[in-house]
């Protein structure tokens, strides 16, 4: 028995931004989710006294860095799961998807957070059974590449 080819659809771009929407952690740093397709997902930081690492230079903290590489990769993973899965019974699509979580991530600090909005792109590399690994990428919003990211993700 064959099944139709996954297309991310409205259902599915709406449950990522609801996920995305219900952690309060992104809510609180003011990251916002402005695309989400099958090929990417992207969000963006704006610049905030709260989150300078180093008050002398004023830049970005590198946590909010990991992070919202992290974010931007764990919202990709998660569309990946969707591809995967999506033969699935909704039940047990669900439950799957429940287990979704950071198992590893690798940020390269490849310039300081000079900016006043910074954006991530992650773009999937593998969606296995149960793991995804993305590429997560942060520029300022002249176009400087800030930090890259490689991050694992337990998906089912």
């Amino acid at each position: 028995m064959s099944h139709a080819p996954f297309v991310l659809g409205p259902e599915q771009e709406q449950a990522v931004r609801r996920l995305f929407d219900q952690i309060p952690f992104n809510l609180f740093l003011g990251i916002t989710l402005t695309e989400v397709t099958q090929e990417r997902v992207k969000m963006e930081l704006p610049m905030k006294p709260e989150l300078i690492g180093n008050h002398f230079q004023g830049i970005l903290h590198g946590g909010a860095i990991a992070t919202l590489l992290d974010v931007a990769g764990g919202a990709m993973a998660l569309i990946g799961a969707f591809e995967r899965h999506h033969q699935l019974p909704t039940a047990e699509r669900m439950a799957r998807l429940a287990k979704l979580g950071t198992i590893d991530l690798r940020v390269d600090y490849l310039r300081p957070g000079r900016g006043t909005l910074f954006t991530a792109d992650a773009t999937l590399l593998r969606s296995g059974n149960k793991v995804a690994v993305v590429r997560s990428e942060l520029h300022n919003e002249e176009g400087v590449r800030v930090a890259v990211g490689t991050g694992t993700y337990l998906c089912g």
